[in-house]
């Protein structure tokens, strides 16, 4: 599927949640079809996804934290999908820089850190180092809910 201006509209639209197609359709100069038949190829393609997003911050007991690791395999791709189905983790990049993969991890109470590297992280194969980024204040970090 190609992504087009339209489909980025109307994703922009959806930026703040589920708005009324009538309303997109109106403010795009398309027709409520338009928008309906785009937003379910997109959904369908895996481009837009709806969902619940929470604040961590704002949930008692509840933190996140980014882990920077160090692979000494070069299996980048499969260590990253491997890690991103350990209990805690909302996300998994592969970046540049020092490190070759950088976690998003969500902590609650009864699953902290220590819980996260020794009941999880273990089981991984091939990590060299990994470095804790804990976030002690964030700004637009929304991530599902995923206990």
């Amino acid at each position: 599927m190609k992504i087009d201006d339209t489909n980025i509209n109307i994703i922009r639209e959806l930026k703040e949640g589920k708005k009324p197609f009538k309303k997109i359709a109106d403010k795009l100069g398309i027709t409520e079809n338009t928008v309906r038949a785009r937003v379910l190829k997109l959904q369908e393609e895996g481009v837009l996804e709806f969902c619940g997003l929470v604040d961590p911050a704002k949930l008692p007991g509840h933190r996140s934290v980014i882990v920077g690791i160090k692979l000494s395999e070069t299996n980048l791709v499969e260590k990253g999908k491997e890690i991103s189905r350990l209990q805690g983790v909302v996300s998994v990049s592969v970046v540049t820089g020092r490190y070759d993969l950088m976690v998003m991890v969500l902590f609650k109470e009864g699953f902290d850190l220590l819980e996260f590297y020794t009941n999880e992280i273990s089981k991984v194969h091939g990590i060299n180092s990994v470095e804790t980024f804990v976030v002690y204040k964030s700004y637009n970090l929304k991530v599902p809910y995923i206990f």
